[in-house]
């Protein structure tokens, strides 16, 4: 009998820390050292240019971030459809990993950032992508299964 190998590249790992203006990102390679940081404003502009500098990479993308109000959806869905596998961070397990890490409860966004990226590393985040955490005040363009939901092109 033949095993069957499936090879899967690294993802690389997004981290966001989002706010009401702009956002934080932290960007981690697979095989690279050192991490890109990278300043979002909160419009669709930014929006296209993050998801093509994280989409030249030519990796499977994983972004999480935590929870901020209602800043993340957007982004979360212009993410989302742009095929991104897109994850949440508890606000309490960051808070707690922020200060086991720097025995500190001094924050800022670039902190939060590396913090959401360590996170990610360890593998301790949530899923994000449905109808509800998105919203329904406008319909995503993917198509309604048999069972009623909508598809969404990553897979969650």
């Amino acid at each position: 009998m033949t095993d069957t190998i499936i090879a899967q590249s690294e993802p690389v790992l997004v981290a966001i820390d989002i706010s009401k203006a702009r956002h934080e990102v932290l960007i981690a390679v697979p095989g690279k050292k050192r991490r890109r940081r990278l300043t979002v404003l909160n419009q669709l502009d930014d929006f296209n240019r993050l998801v093509a500098a994280v989409a030249e990479y030519g990796h499977p993308v994983r972004v999480a971030f935590e929870a901020t109000g209602n800043y993340h959806r957007a982004l979360a869905y212009h993410l989302g459809c742009a095929g991104f596998d897109v994850k949440l961070v508890s606000s309490v397990a960051l808070a707690r990993t922020r200060e086991a890490l720097n025995n500190s409860w001094d924050k800022n966004d670039p902190k939060d950032a590396q913090v959401i990226l360590h996170m990610m590393e360890i593998g301790n985040e949530q899923f994000l992508l449905s109808d509800n955490h998105l919203g329904r005040c406008r319909q995503p363009p993917w198509p309604v299964g048999l069972n009623g939901r909508r598809a969404c092109p990553s897979g969650g």
